[in-house]
């Protein structure tokens, strides 16, 4: 069995010098009351509850000029004594949120390996589809490429990862209403091509017969928002496959599919000032392809999860405002 994660680590380069060293002291991090060292050990302790063989940072340190994702990675890793402490980071992103993989080099050989195809170019390239039906294609990209990784177990199973960080929806800053409402369109319908992209890479490594998961934040779920009915389907729906070809598997996303007005599980937890509340999300998920399906999937919420205790419930509410999502792969 290989156990799989992945997590979105709200601001995790607030937490390293340039050097990739990491700050456990008593300043404040980028998360809200909470100080460097408190989201620091919060995260160690989760990752080492977590106890998986490879995990999928989604909002990882930075790369640039004087940074490096995987000299910080590395660096958190054997600071805290983690047996994930090898790491791989594939095309660096326009922001300082970086997708890293954080891996334990006694059960997996991990290689980033992006794939191109005439059809299909590689993620840090340019993609070209009609967004608004005008039968114009606009150019599509990724401030966030995701990172595609060729893995070999220990067992010599081989498997293909495909980490996402698809773009936010959110239309932030913006008062005007109608304003409001063409942003949030235009990003949703970015947000769907970005999806639309990775779905047909994915059909490519099904087509292979390839053992693949696709896991990360897709910043979007089955019946989130009321954007969604201008569409026909969210982008988690499109790169599962929900409208035909080989279906990727994620039992969350399925729960909220078939329960639009029910119960949903959730992944992440935001306060909204306005109405001085929390909202909760599904938006992290973990597709694995028919030959992998017989799995077990866990959201590590602090508060639906009864196996959690108090003390990890607390190290999870400090590490970040996303909870990781685990599988068990039975190889």
């Amino acid at each position: 069995m290989i156990r799989l994660a992945t997590y979105n680590v709200e601001w995790f380069n607030a937490l390293f010098d340039d050097d990739g060293q990491p700050l456990p002291d008593d300043q404040p991090s980028a998360r809200y009351e909470t100080t460097r060292g408190q989201q620091l050990a919060g995260l160690a302790q989760v990752f080492r509850a977590l106890d998986a063989d490879g995990v999928m940072i989604i909002e990882g340190p930075d790369t640039g000029s004087r940074r490096s994702t995987l000299r910080a990675l590395e660096r958190f890793a054997a600071l805290y004594g983690l047996r994930t402490n090898r790491a791989v980071h594939g095309y660096a992103s326009d922001s300082e949120q970086e997708i890293g993989f954080l891996y334990d080099p006694a059960r997996l050989v991990v290689v980033h390996d992006p794939q191109s195809s005439p059809a299909v170019p590689r993620f840090d390239g340019r993609y070209r589809y009609d967004l608004d039906g005008d039968g114009v294609s606009e150019v599509i990209t990724f401030s966030k490429p995701p990172l595609e990784m060729s893995v070999v177990t220990d067992t010599g199973t081989k498997l293909r990862l495909i980490g996402v960080h698809a773009k936010s929806k959110a239309a932030h800053g913006i008062r005007d209403e109608a304003e409001f409402a063409r942003i949030s369109v235009d990003n949703r319908r970015k947000q769907l091509a970005q999806c639309l992209w990775i779905r047909a890479r994915a059909e490519a490594h099904l087509a292979a017969g390839d053992a693949l998961v696709v896991m990360g934040d897709f910043n979007d779920g089955p019946g989130l928002d009321e954007y969604e009915r201008l569409f026909g389907h969210s982008g988690v729906e499109i790169v599962m496959g929900i409208a035909g070809g080989q279906h990727l598997t994620d039992p969350h996303a399925e729960m909220a599919l078939a329960s639009r007005v029910g119960l949903t599980p959730t992944t992440a937890r935001f306060w909204l000032a306005p109405q001085k509340r929390y909202f909760e999300a599904l938006l992290d998920f973990i597709m694995v392809s028919p030959d992998l399906v017989g799995s077990d999937w866990r959201i590590w919420h602090p508060f639906n999860d009864p196996a959690i205790s108090r003390e990890l419930s607390d190290a999870l509410l400090a590490a970040s405002d996303h909870f990781p999502v685990t599988v068990d792969l039975k190889l």
